[in-house]
């Protein structure tokens, strides 16, 4: 039996990190959460042309950070950082006697960021864009970027048809059960006449190698490149 995990929640605390980071006593841990999501809805909702990546907070004590990744982080700062002063006062009424600090950085390749291919697709199929098509340009767009592999699924009504079916391509290496395995994951929700579709995309970035191994491969390639021209000096 093929068991399904989450690409990045199997690798939390190996190579990826979480998305929300800080500590809770048991009365104050669901308030908390919900505070947290409550704040993601909002950002998402908002600001939904900006092609937000991800939200990250982080709390120490009475502070709160929230750092905004997105594709066009010029809509979330606004004209001389009106935009982000409103979201800010908007954060402090939801969570109150807290300071909150807002920062929007941006996607530097957006084309392998997993959860911005998947809202791309999801957009397409919804403006009646061939899924196909969708999906090779994505691909296409992404191997261009640097990706090593990359997987598209969509998944529902595709096109209509009466029965529910699911179509994927792959392209390159996925190695989902390597944990050292760079692989990015993203899910969106197409909202078409004929009914909800899903997109899901994983997309294979290369390996993060420990700091040891990384150390050995890079004085071999050294002492590939440079050892005859030591010897040769010395």
């Amino acid at each position: 039996m093929g068991q399904k995990t989450h690409p990045i929640g199997f690798r939390l605390g190996v190579i990826k990190g979480w998305d929300s980071k800080w500590y809770a006593p048991r009365r104050e841990y669901a308030k908390t959460l919900h505070e947290d999501l409550k704040i993601k809805d909002y950002i998402k909702n908002r600001y939904k042309v900006a092609g937000i990546a991800s939200i990250e907070i982080e709390r120490i004590v009475d502070k709160i950070k929230v750092k905004i990744s997105a594709a066009r982080p010029a809509i979330i700062i606004g004209r001389k950082g009106q935009e982000v002063e409103y979201l800010k006062r908007v954060i402090e009424k939801m969570v109150p006697g807290k300071e909150v600090v807002v920062t929007a950085t941006e996607v530097k390749v957006p084309e392998i960021n997993a959860q911005l291919v998947a809202e791309d697709i999801a957009l397409q199929i919804e403006r009646r864009v061939s899924h196909r098509r969708a999906m090779k340009k994505a691909i296409d767009n992404a191997l261009k970027a640097g990706a090593k592999g990359v997987k598209v699924q969509v998944k529902g009504r595709i096109g209509g048809a009466e029965l529910a079916r699911k179509e994927w391509f792959l392209v390159g290496r996925m190695p989902l059960q390597t944990l050292r395995a760079d692989i990015d994951y993203g899910f969106a929700t197409a909202y078409t006449k004929y009914g909800i579709l899903s997109v899901k995309v994983w997309i294979y970035k290369g390996d993060v190698l420990p700091k040891k191994e990384k150390e050995e491969i890079l004085k071999k390639i050294e002492e590939e490149l440079y050892g005859s021209t030591k010897e040769e000096v010395s």
